[in-house]
């Protein structure tokens, strides 16, 4: 497919939805450090946010995505509520779920996001759902499901790529490869090195890209979306990216070779596209300056909206459930 034109308001809004992530995940460090603003564990993607704004930048509103534990960039990018995403990662009550997802397993059906889950391969399954039911009612959406290349070993999404491509499904894989699953190296727990080349066996395309160029993740995404969305079935992308934090905020990366973050860091997928769109000049430093400024404010605000949010009522506790246990 030749690759369509980008347009320098889209341009713009792939910095802004970059910057806006990076900054909103920035005030997460700091909130972590200070005793009881912040509670669980919190899973955060700093280094994959070109990742984010491609792949969601190309999406229709009727598509759908399912992610991951590292999933507030997924949703931030598809313009979730971003007082209501703080609340309830503070698990208050004016919350995306009312306080009881916490960070790890949000669903915001206003904006398609089905679920996120921190169980790993989890979503892959569920996303078959989700494209079944896109493909029997002759809808013209299509589902994206986003993991990590520790959860390309599970089975269930084996299994899930398999089913998808036996009843030509329109689902979008979209593999996260950041270097780490945990403290694990990709070799250490895949026979295969390019990840994308196992969607061959499933009967659909698999692509990679760079991870941290975000035009470039953002052109593929729109010619595996339409892929999809014209009824030839699914098909994979494989991010090439890096994880800049430990898996979680209490992994301090002591097996990390220092080093390899610092070549990293010069790979940052904002510095690089930001100094992209100054050379070219579709924006200036001032301009730039503008939209971090903005970012900090909106994160700011939505700080404050969540530590006024109250708690949960604990006759809240049973709402929101299929089931009752113990007749409670």
């Amino acid at each position: 497919m030749k690759e369509k034109q980008i347009t320098p308001d889209v341009q713009v809004s792939l910095l802004t939805r970059m910057v806006l992530i990076r900054k909103f995940e920035e005030k997460i460090v700091a909130l972590c450090r200070e005793q009881y603003r912040l509670p669980g564990m919190q899973i955060l993607a700093n280094g994959q946010e070109a990742v984010a704004a491609g792949v969601v930048s190309a999406l229709e509103p009727e598509d759908i995505i399912v992610s991951n534990h590292r999933s507030h960039g997924h949703l931030l990018a598809r313009d979730a509520d971003l007082n209501a995403l703080m609340a309830e990662i503070m698990a208050k009550s004016d919350g995306v779920n009312h306080g009881k997802a916490g960070t790890l397993h949000l669903s915001v059906p206003e904006i398609n996001a089905l679920m996120t889950s921190t169980v790993v391969g989890a979503g892959p399954p569920l996303a078959v759902g989700a494209a079944f039911a896109q493909q029997y009612q002759a809808l013209n959406g299509v589902t994206v499901v986003f993991f990590g290349d520790g959860a390309a070993a599970e089975g269930s999404v084996h299994e899930a790529m398999n089913l998808s491509g036996i009843w030509k499904l329109p689902i979008l894989f979209v593999c996260e490869n950041n270097g780490w699953a945990g403290a694990q190296r990709p070799e250490e727990h895949s026979a295969v090195r390019q990840i994308h080349k196992r969607a061959e066996g499933y009967g659909m395309p698999g692509h990679s890209v760079d991870g941290n160029d975000v035009e470039a993740v953002y052109h593929l995404s729109l010619e595996l979306l339409e892929h999809c969305r014209s009824g030839k079935g699914p098909t994979f992308m494989e991010t090439l990216t890096y994880r800049m934090r430990g898996h979680g905020e209490q992994d301090h990366q002591y097996y990390v070779d220092p080093e390899e973050l610092k070549a990293w860091a010069l790979k940052c997928p904002i510095m690089r596209y930001r100094r992209a769109l100054l050379n070219t000049g579709i924006l200036d430093e001032a301009q730039i300056q503008n939209i971090e400024q903005d970012a900090e404010a909106r994160v700011a605000a939505a700080v404050a909206f969540g530590e006024a949010s109250p708690y949960p009522e604990s006759d809240t506790a049973m709402t929101d459930v299929f089931v009752r246990a113990f007749n409670a």
